[in-house]
This record gives structure tokens, sequence and C-alpha cells, in this order.
């Protein structure tokens, strides 16, 4: 299952034959190297490491320093997937946004946007409490628990905290368009994250057009 690096520019629109207008989110990804091919008698598992954005050598340690030396190249992210029986691999190789096809189906993930500490309402979407009669009850999250029995509050109840932030996979997304001269995609519908964000890209595990 090939992927592919890339980092989320932004949305716009582009339109069909037809003039159906389509709302697409534009991913720069790629060209990303093969950094390492792990084996199951080196590593106890079969998976071609690759590598994203290139990095200045003093933002990378000694050990990673070493550990691209074969490659060639200094990269600043670094992702595992694991290959398919027929095709090849070899260390310095290049990937580019090529190894798409238009009209097929993708997963996308990606770092939604934080949001930081929210209350249960924006959080969870509940309702709001009843703002007369002095009810001082319009946005809390009210009660949580019995008194004497059980004495306690039960996890996993759903009240304030931190919202967004976290690894979010969007399914079957269609690329609507490839651009091999600018390492651009054009997906179909939105993506997680903020522009600049770091986005994994692949084909989509369900739901693919055979």
């Amino acid at each position: 299952m090939k992927i592919l690096l890339g980092k989320k520019v932004g949305m716009t629109q582009t339109f069909t034959e037809e003039g159906t207008v389509i709302p697409v989110t534009v991913i720069e990804a790629g060209p990303q190297t093969v950094t390492q091919i792990k084996t199951v008698e080196t590593d106890g598992y079969n998976a071609v490491q690759v590598g994203y954005e290139d990095t200045k050598p003093h933002r990378v340690n000694k050990p990673l320093t070493g550990h691209f030396q074969k490659s060639g190249a200094l990269k600043k992210h670094l992702a595992e997937f694991a290959p398919d029986g027929e095709d090849t691999y070899e260390i310095g190789q290049v990937m580019t946004v090529d190894v798409f096809e238009e009209g097929k189906k993708l997963d996308v993930t990606g770092t939604s946007k934080g949001k930081g500490t929210q209350g249960n309402i924006k959080r969870h979407g509940h309702r709001r409490g009843p703002k007369t009669h002095g009810s001082k009850h319009k946005r809390l999250a009210g009660a949580l628990a019995a008194g004497t029995y059980p004495s306690r509050v039960f996890k996993g109840n759903k009240g304030p905290g931190r919202m967004g932030r976290e690894t979010v996979t969007v399914q079957n997304v269609e690329l609507v368009k490839v651009i091999s001269d600018r390492n651009l995609l054009l997906v179909k519908g939105a993506v997680p994250g903020p522009k600049g964000g770091l986005l994994r890209i692949q084909y989509a595990v369900k739901g693919q057009d055979k």
C-alpha cells in the first residue's frame, strides 16, 4: 500500500466538462525519498521507510545523520508503509504524485486543528439549560452522578476538556486531478488540519473501485 506525505495548501474549486463546480483541497505531496528497506531478517517485518521535506544538517542529530547517509537525503519527516508484493523499491528512490491515478479513492490522514479547552456544549453538542427564572444553569455541564450511590463519577462521561489536535482520517475522498509538474493533488472536499499541516495520503482501504 503506497503512501505519500504532503502538506495542505488550502481549498479552491474546479469545474467539470459539464460546468459542475467541485470544491477541492490542494495538497502539495512529495517528492519523497526511500530512506530504508526493512525486512523480516533485519527488522522483524517488511516495510518501506520514506522521508519527506528536506532539512538542514544542523537540524538532524548524529544517529539520523548516519541513517540518512545511504539515501543521500536529509529529511524532516519519516513514515513507513507495507510494500505490495509486485512492487520493488531501492534506497534513494524518489516517489512523486505520479504513484496515484486520477479518479481513484484516497484516505487522507492529518492532525485536526486544536481548539484548546472547550465546554461541553461546543465539544460534544450538548443542549443549554433554561435561561429564565434565575436558573443559573445556562451552559454548565449539569449533574454527573448521584449522591449516596454510586458516590463517584463514572469514567467516560462527556464533559469540558481539550478539543481538537487529534489524528483524523478522512476516507474515500476522490482524487480529482494530479498536477505532476507542481507536485500537487486536488482531492474532492475537505481534509483534516490547518494550512501547512502534514498529511499522509494513500489509496483507500475500503470503497475502492476495482
